[in-house]
């Protein structure tokens, strides 16, 4: 996991939108520090599956979340974990 996610100026609008749904910020504050997989995470938001797997998709996006693979008892299951741990915005306006 990177310390410091500095935002280039064009990723800007990118990683704001994905840090402007409740959703997706509950996601992150639910994965500081620790990885869980997407059937997990739906549980504990009390989401569907298929909504949780999109919102990570926008935050792998952003850089805000990375994921990998692994076997589970039903096939492979989508395990995420936070790929910074402080995002910078440094936009001039």
């Amino acid at each position: 996991m990177k310390e410091r996610f500095e935002v280039p100026d064009e990723d800007v609008p990118q990683v704001a939108k994905a840090l402007s749904s409740q959703t997706r910020w509950r996601i992150i504050s639910l994965l500081r520090d620790k990885s869980m997989d997407v059937s997990r995470i739906a549980e504990a938001l009390k989401q569907t599956e298929a909504n949780i797997s999109a919102q990570v998709k926008i935050l792998e996006r952003a850089g805000l979340l990375k994921s990998h693979y692994e076997p589970g008892e039903h096939g492979v299951r989508k395990v995420c974990e936070p790929a910074v741990k402080q995002v910078i915005i440094n936009a001039v306006i």
